[in-house]
This record gives C-alpha cells, structure tokens and sequence, in this order.
C-alpha cells in the first residue's frame, strides 16, 4: 500500500484503520469528523503561506498526485522560493508540505497546525485536540514522514518547522501573520524518528495488505490522538452498559482499558468483581443494575432552593470559535457570544416569559448581545445558568470589551446561581442521567416522553456543536437557507433555557412530594 503523511499517521494510530478503510469502508462512522473544524483548518492554512512572504501555491489535483509532483518540480525549475503544498514521492509514498522553501542547495519544511501553542490566559478557549502548548507525538511523525519522502527523493532538508496558531495573540486591526502564528524548531525531534521510519512502513504495509482482517485489541488507540471513525465497529461486542460508559470525570479512559483487559467490563461484572469503586461510579454503576428509581437529598436540595430569589432570569449563550480571530480584542478561537436566550419566571411554576436575541449574520454581535443582554436583565435579580462557568466567561469577556457596560454585565456575572449544583453533586440523580450532569441528558430523563422538551425532536440544529457551527458560515448561505437556520437556532436555544424553568420546577415539586 502506498502512503500518504495522513495514511502513515494513521497507521501510526493503529495499521487496522488502513485494512478497514480498504476492505470495509462502509462501516466507518462519519460523525466523528468535524467538517467545521476542517474547513477552518483550511482558511488556516491557507492563510499560513503567507508567513514567509510572498509565495506560489501548486495546485491540488486529488484525482493525479503525480501532476502535483510534476507541477512542484516546474516551479522549483522555476526558481521559485517559497511554494505552498510542494509534492513529492518516494518508493511510492507521498507528502504535500505546507510551505516548501528553497534555499541554495537545500530546502525547509513548515508544518502548519489549526492547533494553538503560547501561553495560557483565563479566558483563551482550549477546543477538544485542537490547543495543546505542546508538540504533539502526530506531528512530529507527521513532518518526520515529509522529512523521510524529501530526503529519499535527493533532497537536503536542512530545517523542519511546525507553525501553530498563538493562543494569546489579539487582534489590533489587519492580522499580524508573525504575531498570530508561533513558529518551533522540530528539527532534532525529527531526525530522532527517522531510523524509525522504515520500520514503520514496513509493519504498517505487511498488517494494511492482510488478506482478512486483522485482529486488535481495542485501546487508547481508538480514541488518541484521534477518535477513530471505526471505533464503534470494532467496539460493536461491548455492550451500553460497559466501563467504558462511566463518567469520563469518575473513572479515566487508562483505568477503564486496564478493567476492561481484566474481565471487568459490564456494570455487573464491576459490581461482583469486590474492587472499591468511588462513591459516583458505584452510584451510576449500582442504580442501573439494580433499576432503581430517582435518588434525592431534600436538605441539600432545599439549601440549593434557598440560594435562589425570584424572579429568576433563565439565561443560556451560543457562542462560535472562528479559528481566525474576526474581530480587534479577539484571539485563535475566542469564545464570541451571538445569541442567547432567556425565560423570565416571576416565582416557582409561573408561566416563563421568553426574550431572546440572535444577532445578524456576518457582522460583529458583541456589542449588539451586551447591550440587549443589559436591557433585558436588570440589576441585582438572580440570572440562572447551566454550568455557570460558561456563561459568566463570556459575560466577564464583554465587560473587559465595552467598559461603559462593565458596571451593568458585572451585576449580571455576580449574581449568576447554578442550576446543575444539585445534579453535578448527585443530590438529585436518576439512573437516566447516566452518571452525568449534561442537560441533554437530565432533561429526557426527568420529563421521558415530552415532545416539546426533546431535543431529538428540533429541525437541524440539536446541539451546542451544531450551533457553533451553524453560525459560523451563516453569511455565506442564501436567504432561504439563513432564514431557516435562524430559525433552527432560535428554537433550540429557546429549549436550553425552556428545560432550565421546567428542571428548577421539578426541583420545587420534589420539596413537596
């Protein structure tokens, strides 16, 4: 089989990923892609080729890797300094470097990442794999892989570059590319993997070529570096009630493999197996084996109550993460608000009134949020949220933005009570929340059966992720097309805040019963 970086670094992964793609490609699971966090790791590179200054970028041809090959070696006939997606092969593998540049009698390589790398600030966003201030073991088999097919194919690869974007850069008018991207020398990192490459190959091809499919384990590898669009076919003989099941913050994933490699794998088997289990696995692992029924602490629950004044202002931000920061005062991925929601409730089980705001697409909503969300909650009254933390960051970043409102948002973040305290430290838990405290998955179980608080049930967009996503290229959409996702948008953050009212209802019914 011959390999690409992207193939290599997945057989790096686990070989067994080539041998499905090639024999059972139908089984993949293509959730697991982000087409969102795809496209904007594009507009980074795309963008990125410009760091060394002017530059020719060979064009992509995905249906002939040769004619790429061919079209780098005119330009680099050409005299060109600075190529962007150079491709070369050898021994029947292949590579596109980012940014090529070419010197008298020797060549560099830059690897460019969407990833983010610099130092830590309190509000600079940390999105899934993508901010890590350090070199990922990926990327450096990634450029050790251009580094083996450039110097095979008789080139001299004096420097290997890995550009990630700077966390703690803020925008000041036109885009800094020196500012926004950090450069690091990988070099001798790099060559310490090459005695390694061959090996690699070699052992990647023989298990990827197998006749029938190959047997593996499964591990961290389907999860890391990257979830693996196999992992639920290969993990189709663990059943839903696994260790794998438990609440990521109750039991790791090392600890979950290292069960399951003992036999201990299913809820009754963790139970029968005598090991001491912490007090939140064994209450998610106990209730749903011995099916029980809701769990409620009402002292804690009335304490949790007697924080809360009315009337209560139920509020519930979207945000998006741009890669590229859009706006002066904006980082890589800042957390930029353009939509809330909120229902007003005047005391325990009255009628909500619903005020919302989703801001034009296509321009900056910080200002236009601020200044509604002002409007709309007044000082000195008690704002709920889910997971507090979340939305007291974006209002504590817009008071550092608009100081003439810092007075007025501050109110607002410090009189903020969190609605999940209860669920987070199960002083009420029902085995439907699965060990979690997530509101997708509270809400379904408290109120089974109710279509106007299913979340399955909205048009498009049924989730945070989506959301982000939704709005992110809104403007590029045609009317119909805005029309409708702004619809979808609405309605699905009008049952974020929705599902808060009716959640602290049930918690005042429980008083009672």
């Amino acid at each position: 089989m011959n390999l690409s970086k992207s193939r290599y670094c997945s057989g790096l992964q686990c070989p067994k990923i080539l041998w499905l793609n090639q024999n059972k490609h139908e089984v993949y699971d293509k959730s697991v892609e982000n087409t969102a966090i795809l496209e904007q790791g594009s507009v980074v590179g795309d963008l990125a080729m410009g760091y060394y200054g002017a530059y020719i970028e060979a064009p992509f041809n995905k249906d002939d890797k040769s004619a790429m090959i061919v079209e780098t070696k005119r330009l680099l006939a050409a005299g060109c300094k600075t190529i962007g997606e150079a491709s070369f092969a050898f021994e029947g593998n292949f590579c596109s470097v980012d940014i090529l540049r070419v010197f008298d009698g020797y060549v560099e390589i830059t690897e460019v990442k969407s990833s983010t790398a610099g130092g830590d600030e309190d509000d600079v966003a940390v999105v899934d794999e993508k901010a890590d201030s350090q070199v990922k073991d990926i990327y450096l088999h990634d450029m050790a892989f251009q580094y083996y097919v450039l110097t095979g194919a008789g080139y001299t690869v004096k420097k290997t570059t890995l550009l990630q974007l700077n966390r703690t850069y803020y925008r000041d008018g036109d885009i800094d590319l020196q500012q926004l991207f950090i450069a690091e020398d990988c070099t001798g990192r790099v060559l310490d993997l090459q005695q390694g490459i061959k090996s690699n190959l070699d052992e990647i091809n023989a298990l990827a070529d197998l006749k029938t499919e190959p047997e593996r384990e499964i591990g961290m590898q389907c999860i890391k570096p990257y979830l693996c669009g196999f992992k639920k076919y290969c993990w189709r003989h663990i059943p839903e009630n696994s260790v794998f099941a438990i609440n990521g913050t109750a039991m790791h994933w090392n600890k979950k493999f290292a069960s399951h490699a003992r036999g201990i794998t299913t809820f009754e088997q963790m139970l029968e197996s005598g090991e001491k289990l912490s007090p939140a696995v064994l209450l998610q692992v106990k209730t749903e084996v011995e099916k029980q029924s809701a769990f409620t602490d009402k002292p804690a629950i009335k304490e949790f109550l007697q924080t809360i004044t009315y009337p209560v202002y139920h509020l519930d931000f979207e945000t998006f993460m741009p890669a590229i920061p859009p706006y002066n005062g904006t980082h890589p991925y800042s957390q930029i608000p353009f939509q809330y929601s909120l229902h007003i409730q005047e005391e325990p089980g009255a009628e909500p009134v619903h005020k919302e705001f989703l801001a034009k697409e296509g321009t900056d909503p910080r200002r236009a949020l601020a200044e509604r969300l002002c409007a709309d909650i007044p000082k000195n009254v008690c704002t709920l949220a889910w997971n507090m933390s979340f939305e007291r960051g974006r209002i504590k970043t817009l008071a550092k933005e608009f100081p003439d409102l810092a007075d007025h948002l501050m109110n607002i973040h410090d009189h903020i009570v969190d609605l999940i305290v209860p669920f987070r430290s199960h002083d009420y838990y029902d085995r439907g929340f699965k060990g979690r405290s997530s509101i997708k998955l509270v809400l379904p179980a408290l109120f089974p059966n109710d279509p106007e608080l299913d979340y399955k049930s909205l048009h498009g967009i049924h989730n945070g992720g989506e959301a982000m996503n939704a709005f992110l290229n809104l403007h590029t959409k045609t009317p119909e097309e805005i029309a409708q996702i702004r619809a979808d948008l609405l309605a699905y953050c009008r049952l974020d805040t929705l599902a808060m009212v009716k959640i602290l209802d049930k918690l005042h019914e429980v008083m009672v019963e």
